[in-house]
This record gives structure tokens, C-alpha cells and sequence, in this order.
């Protein structure tokens, strides 16, 4: 059956340093010595990207061994500069989605993208969104769960979603600059605490907040299962119910009823929190997503899909029906790799 992973990360072996540039060393600079590629950040080693992580090839024979036909790439979330000069951040994010376009130009039975926007700028973010979509053929725009002092409700926001909306790209909401940061930072907290919260940070903006009500044509993804929305969905629509006044101010429509309007990834790392998940959401609206490369990612693709013995049809939405749905692909797309399977 073919699989397409919506959730995987990729980054080019080199970019533009604009730390030196724009002599702002907060800039994600790469690094190549050694035959090692090794990011800094505020002149600090920040990661090392290994082969999986910026060699198309290489990925294509790993997800071959991994079982995974298809690949939705994306940037990495550390490359999103929120925080920078519209101008500046729009000259990384024009380089980052020139590759991932041309990746997918490359192979286009193998990878789809979505590229990247400088939301700090609606104004930018829609021109490039734009770019993405028209020029690039691309399939949507990744973005954080909020955007400096914005959270996704924020109007600011509203002509991007907007524009999203009208050109039908898909939107995947990823955790960034996770709350808490500076309060936890033993035990890797922010990512094992504050990335869930994030999303539904995001989530819950964009429902209380009535941007999916205002934009039914709006598709939305959200990384990481949606985090902890889903499974603090009774909470969520209790405190809705119980006090409007503070939550229904914006929008007075239940929150569980968008859950047919929204994606999530199957990236929560633990079978029962899986079928919970397609319990709660429907199967329908899950789709294989990985978090690949990286460590915190899941490191046998659908596996826990796999562990769940589902039936035929379910499996086909999951693997890769929704998917597509989602992105707006048609089924022709992978229709020659498809049959090969």
C-alpha cells in the first residue's frame, strides 16, 4: 500500500549566512567541516544534520528500507526566523523554498512540499505563499504555532489564512519557540512538554479565535498528533460550555465539531494514544507522519498504525488517502509508483 509521510524535515547542505550578513548572529548559519554539517545559533553549536537530513537520494533508499514511498518535506522549524526583519527572514525563506522545490521537481513520485513564509509580515508571507503555489508548484506553506506576540487568531494573521484559503494550499502547524522555554530547561521539557502545548496553543486559537469558521475552505494540518488538543479535548469543550463568556467570545460553535475540518499526523509515538486519537478525530482526518529525521521522530514509520490491525479502508486514509485529500494532490500524482507496490 503506498505511504506518504507528511511529516519529515529537510534543510539544504549549505545557505546563504545572513548571521554575517546582517550581522544578527540569532541567523541559523551551517557550518561544513569535516564532512560534517553542523548548524550554530547566537554563535552556539545548535544541531548536527546528518545525510538523512539534506540528501534526497539518500533519504529516497532509507525510506525504501523504512517502508515509506512518499515524502512531504518541510523546513525545520529553527529555520522560520519570526523574529528577524521581514526583508532578512524573506531572503532565507525564498532559498529554502527554491530547494524544496526543486527537490521535488527532481523526483516528483518520491517528494511533495510545502514551503515556508515569513509570517511577520502578512504582507511578505502572502507574496511568498504566492510563490509557493503558483511558481514553484509546491502544496502549501509549514508555519509555526504562533508568531512573536502573535497567536494564530491574531488579524494580523487573517489576510494570510485568507489567502491560503483562496489559492487551496494546505497549511501544516508546527510547535516553535515552545512556551516555558526559559522555566524548563532541564530534561529536555520544552520539547517533551511545551512542543504538545504548543499545538494547541494553535489549535484552539484558530477555532475560539473563528479563523476555520470564517474560512471553511481553509486546510489545516497539525504536526505531532496536534499535540495536546486532541487528548484535552473534554477539558477544552467543558470550560467552552461552562464559561462562554471567557471562551465563546469570538466564536460560539462547539470546538469538538472541528475536528472534521482538521489533519492530524499519527506522530504520538504510542498505539493506544493513536487509536484515541482516531477515536476522538476519525479516521478520516489522520495521516503517517514521522517528525523524520530526527531523533524525537518516529523511528519505524507506521509503526504504531501498524499495531493497531486496521481494516483495509482505514488503512488507506491513514497511509495515504488523507493525506492527499489535505494536500490537494491528484490521485494520478503517484499513480505510477503506486502500482509498482
Amino acid at each position: 500500500m503506498l505511504k506518504i509521510d507528511v511529516h519529515s524535515h529537510i534543510l539544504p547542505p549549505e545557505w546563504p549566512n545572513l548571521a554575517e550578513k546582517y550581522d544578527d548572529p540569532r541567523f541559523p548559519v551551517m557550518v561544513n567541516a569535516d564532512g560534517r554539517h553542523r548548524i550554530y545559533k547566537d554563535r552556539a553549536f545548535f544541531r548536527e544534520i546528518w545525510e538523512n537530513g539534506y540528501d534526497p537520494e539518500f533519504r529516497i533508499e532509507e525510506c525504501q528500507r523504512l517502508g515509506v514511498d512518499v515524502q512531504v518535506i518541510s523546513t525545520v522549524p529553527v529555520m522560520f526566523s519570526y523574529w528577524a526583519r521581514p526583508e532578512h527572514a524573506h531572503e532565507l525563506h525564498r532559498y529554502l523554498n527554491q530547494h524544496t522545490a526543486e527537490i521535488c521537481r527532481r523526483f516528483p513520485t518520491r517528494y511533495a512540499g510545502v514551503g515556508t513564509v515569513p509570517l511577520q509580515s502578512p504582507r511578505l508571507a502572502i507574496a511568498e505563499l504566492e510563490h509557493c503555489i503558483r511558481d514553484l508548484g509546491l502544496q502549501g506553506v509549514q508555519i509555526g504555532s504562533h508568531v512573536n506576540d502573535w497567536n494564530l487568531d491574531a488579524p494580523e494573521l487573517f489576510p494570510f489564512f485568507e489567502a491560503a484559503a483562496d489559492l487551496g494550499a494546505a497549511i501544516l502547524v508546527h510547535p516553535w519557540d515552545m512556551m516555558g522555554f526559559s522555566s524548563m530547561p532541564k530534561y529536555w521539557m520544552p520539547w517533551l512538554v511545551g512542543m504538545p502545548a504548543e499545538q494547541s496553543r494553535a489549535a484552539c486559537c484558530l477555532i475560539f479565535g473563528g479563523v476555520l469558521e470564517r474560512l471553511p475552505a481553509l486546510r489545516v494540518g497539525f504536526a505531532h498528533g496536534g499535540g495536546t488538543f486532541p487528548f484535552t479535548i473534554g477539558r477544552i469543550e467543558h470550560g467552552f460550555r461552562m464559561r462562554p463568556d471567557l471562551v465563546a467570545t469570538d466564536n460560539n460553535r462547539e470546538p469538538r465539531e472541528y475536528f472534521r475540518r482538521l489533519y492530524f499526523d499519527s506522530c504520538v509515538h504510542d498505539p493506544q494514544a493513536l487509536q484515541y486519537l482516531l477515536d476522538v478525530v476519525g479516521e478520516d482526518r489522520i495521516m503517517l507522519g514521522t517528525d523524520y529525521p530526527f531523533p524525537l521522530g518516529e523511528q519505524r514509520p507506521g509503526e504504531a498504525i501498524d499495531a493497531l490491525e486496521l481494516a483495509p479502508r482505514q488503512q488507506q486514509r491513514v497511509f495515504h488517502g488523507a493525506a492527499m485529500e489535505w494536500l490537494g494532490l491528484p490521485a494520478e500524482r503517484f499513480s505510477t509508483l503506486a502500482e509498482a507496490l
